[in-house]
């Protein structure tokens, strides 16, 4: 069985980047697959689009199609990957969900936990990259680099930092599951230390095998 290595933190903290060049340096040793939440199959992606454009939606709906979103993209890419051996880099996955919907919307985590437990079974990520970031510095981010801002995007600040406050109830929930990682470091940085900590991961896992 492979390795499940998911990417979370708020936006802006460069989890994407981050993702593809912890894979870059993977990739010269093991079979990486990098994917990506809400997406990473076709249906997945549709729902993707409804979600980031759609305005107006209501909490419960959205957390609904996130988990939608997620069992498809598990059964149809994940899983396959992690049979193969492969060492699996998601960018979000359920932790996002219990941090926006769960806290941010407070539409109540033991729901959303609920919705998600019945989508993903019992297939959880064996290692989970936090980016740490405030949320104002993430937002400059966003607005310096000219990304293109998606409805999440677009929430006030009230609602980000609950985001960060429900990722850090999260950590300290799963404090062996989750690497908290620096983001306001440099790129080069961020990368050397999440390499680092994914490789220790690496190696526990074949110990354990």
């Amino acid at each position: 069985m492979g390795l499940f290595i998911t990417f979370e933190g708020p936006e802006g903290s460069g989890k994407t980047t981050v993702l593809r060049a912890v894979a870059a340096e993977l990739e010269k040793v093991h079979d990486v697959v990098t994917t990506r939440e809400p997406g990473g199959v076709e249906t997945a992606e549709a729902i993707r689009n409804i979600l980031l454009d759609g305005e107006g939606m209501d909490g419960r709906t959205e957390a609904l199609l996130f988990a939608a979103a997620r069992r498809e993209h598990l059964v149809q890419k994940v899983l396959p990957a992690l049979e193969a051996n492969c060492i699996v880099l998601c960018d979000r996955f359920v932790d996002s969900s219990l941090a926006y919907q769960g806290y941010a919307r407070q539409i109540g985590v033991e729901g959303v936990q609920r919705i998600n437990d019945f989508a993903v079974e019992d297939h959880h990520p064996d290692m989970t990259i936090y980016l740490d970031i405030p949320a104002e510095l993430g937002r400059e981010r966003i607005a310096i680099n000219q990304r293109e801002q998606n409805r999440l995007d677009k929430e006030d600040i009230v609602f980000h930092d609950a985001v960060i406050a429900g990722y850090k109830e999260l950590i300290a929930q799963n404090p062996g599951r989750f690497a908290v990682i620096d983001a306001s470091c440099s790129v080069d940085e961020v990368v050397a230390d999440v390499v680092s900590v994914v490789r220790q991961q690496i190696e526990k896992k074949s110990i354990e095998n």
